[in-house]
């Protein structure tokens, strides 16, 4: 056998070491350590593990589990299944095999008792992944990310206001939300009218509750609201009927208002908020307004702001999820007919809005969100580990139609 030959031998053995899960160290990537913490929900008996590939890959998993005593799992990732056996009580790491995950985007690793008890799954390890498939989950629990990861990315459109309007006082903001059926999980918050100091939307609050929530923050900044100096609280100047009011705080601290009413999915609701500066009383005075598609406009709240001289600045929308254990589940909404109406009594439209997202959207922990054009206005969605979504910072611009600015008597409001 000649020198040659050899070499054709070698570089062929060469080959089939390489190939399939035993890469190159260069062309592999370190282990990577998904915290279930972060990124799971579990149900009944079973632990579902949710994570991102960017394209189809094969990978060796491990399991870091605290067990609790003589058990058998269930492991399913992809369409594989496979039976772990476990035993003790001290931390340890499983192999589980190796599975291949057939498609790109978000997929699942589940852990289901068959016997025993399931422990404390610590993390899984996905090993031997090819170095160019990217990976999106919860990494970490710095600022408390696993609860903000768990709730799921929140979306938000900032309307943009026409160039000769900047200068301009906004009096007046007029918005319409559609939430499809099927659409609107307990925990979902879509928020139609928020501006620089507050904000006014919809809730589902649990299976037999709904409200429509309107809020102020207080010009002192504080979680906790009975931190807020007397002459700097937000006061209740008037509400409407069967309207609560109190005060609300962890996410800054204010006024806060609320209704009790049944909204329902598929049906259309408006939105109307006014700002008042008052000059004798150094403060902003807020109001805000709801109308169902079939009835009359409804005082939610008015509220005064301390310490404050503005208009309507920082016009936008948002959708998030309050409720950690439904970031597994999609909400979406439609935003239509956006119109503003300036201190002269003059309405125009806004028809063009920047999507953006969290930190938890910004850094790819999670990347189930959406924003976007719908076939009357835009739409936001989030939750429930869909594929694909959409890039956040675009911009987006709804054609102007033949509308017209709501027919609103201001006269008549209540």
């Amino acid at each position: 056998m000649n020198n040659n030959t050899l070499s054709k031998l070698t570089l062929i053995v060469l080959a089939v070491i390489f190939s399939g899960t035993n890469l190159p160290a260069a062309a592999r990537q370190q282990p990577v350590i998904i915290p279930v913490a972060g990124n799971s929900w579990k149900k009944d008996n079973s632990v579902r593990i949710y994570f991102s590939l960017s394209k189809p890959a094969k990978s060796r998993i491990s399991l870091d589990i605290v067990p609790n005593g003589d058990a058998e799992i269930v492991i399913k990732a992809g369409k594989q299944l496979r039976t772990l056996k476990v035993s003790g009580k001290a931390p340890q790491l499983i192999d589980a095999g190796t599975f291949q995950f057939e498609h790109s985007g978000y997929t699942t690793i589940e852990l289901t008792e068959k016997s025993g008890n399931l422990g404390v799954p610590r993390a899984v390890h996905l090993n031997d992944l090819p170095a160019e498939v990217q990976t999106n989950y919860v990494k970490d629990n710095q600022d408390n990310r696993f609860y903000w990861g768990r709730r799921g990315p929140s979306v938000h459109l900032n309307y943009q206001l026409p160039e000769t309007l900047v200068k301009q006082d906004i009096s007046w903001f007029y918005n319409e939300i559609t939430v499809p059926q099927g659409k609107d999980p307990v925990g979902s918050y879509f928020m139609a009218n928020g501006f620089g100091e507050g904000y006014f939307g919809i809730q589902v609050n649990s299976k037999s509750e709904r409200r429509v929530l309107f809020s102020i923050w207080s010009p002192f900044h504080t979680d906790d609201p009975s931190a807020i100096p007397d002459d700097q609280k937000i006061l209740m100047l008037k509400k409407g009927e069967n309207v609560h009011a109190g005060e609300f705080g962890d996410e800054g601290s204010g006024g806060q208002s609320f209704l009790v009413y049944p909204w329902t999915a598929g049906k259309r609701y408006a939105f109307l908020t006014s700002a008042a500066p008052d000059q004798a009383t150094n403060s902003t005075i807020y109001t805000s307004y709801f109308k169902p598609a079939d009835a009359e406009w409804m005082l939610i709240a008015s509220f005064r702001r301390p310490q404050t001289q503005t208009y309507l600045t920082k016009l936008h929308s948002f959708l998030e999820n309050f409720d950690p254990e439904m970031g597994d589940q999609t909400r979406k909404a439609v935003y239509s007919n956006q119109w503003i109406r300036d201190k002269s009594g003059n309405w125009i439209p806004l028809n063009k809005a920047k999507f953006t997202g969290d930190d938890i959207a910004k850094r790819a922990y999670r990347i189930d969100y959406a924003g976007g054009l719908s076939k009357t206005g835009f739409f936001l969605q989030n939750g429930g580990f869909f594929s694909p979504g959409v890039p956040l910072n675009e911009i987006f611009t709804v054609p102007f139609n033949a509308v017209h600015p709501p027919e609103i008597d201001f006269s008549l409001l209540p």
